[in-house]
């Protein structure tokens, strides 16, 4: 088991250095990356809860702050799709690097804002991420152009109550021309703060990522 603190930079000429935690359990199947959504960080409970259930599915894992501190507190930046996406794809450079990651196949957990910089990410990377899920997050951001590029198989898990978010995902999920699924949890709201919704979206991240990255080479 790999358990460590990590400093990414932030892209080739950035003196800017992300913070994050990776963890690996013995023979990861492969290594997750997470892109937090506006307002969240790589400590948010509901990310590290999923990010423990994917550990006991084989499933190595990366928690990063996509923003700095300061950055964080500007809300425009929070919504700078371009940004995180450049950032989330600085992280996935240093785990293809890295020579504890680089044999392992990539997916992105994406939740709200996240999930539209996972999707860019995964549109400009092609076959190199091998699946994408999506929590409660906004893929519309993502851009039609991007999400029509999209190759790999990706996953929306939205909130039966979070109407608004459901028809977006609804949307994207017509745009994508990549393996798809759209799960709906009855009885949850944006957070799937509800009892039992967040242990759905947990098991159906664990099955939809050991399926597509189980067996596959970075």
């Amino acid at each position: 088991m790999i358990s460590r603190l990590a400093h990414i930079p932030a892209g080739p000429s950035s003196a800017i250095s992300l913070e994050g935690m990776l963890e690996l359990p013995d023979n990861a199947i492969g290594v997750v990356l997470f892109a937090h959504g506006s307002g969240s960080s790589r400590l948010s409970p509901r990310n590290n809860y999923v990010a423990r259930v994917l550990r006991d599915a084989g499933l190595g894992t990366l928690l990063i702050d996509l923003l700095t501190q300061h950055e964080d507190t500007d809300y425009a930046t929070r919504f700078d799709i371009p940004l995180l996406t450049q950032r989330l794809l600085a992280a996935t450079r240093w785990l293809q690097s890295e020579p504890a990651t680089h044999p392992l196949a990539i997916g992105y957990f994406g939740a709200s804002t996240g999930a539209a910089a996972a999707l860019q990410a995964a549109a400009e990377e092609g076959r190199k991420i091998a699946a994408v899920v999506s929590r409660g997050g906004r893929p519309d951001l993502a851009g039609e152009e991007a999400l029509n590029r999209v190759a790999a198989p990706t996953l929306l898990i939205v909130g039966g109550f979070d109407d608004v978010v459901i028809g977006l995902n609804q949307e994207a999920y017509r745009l994508l021309k990549c393996e798809k699924e759209l799960v709906i949890v009855p009885g949850a709201t944006h957070l799937f703060e509800e009892p039992g919704t967040l242990e759905q979206v947990a098991k159906h991240a664990a099955n939809w990522l050991s399926q597509h990255l189980s067996g596959k080479a970075a």
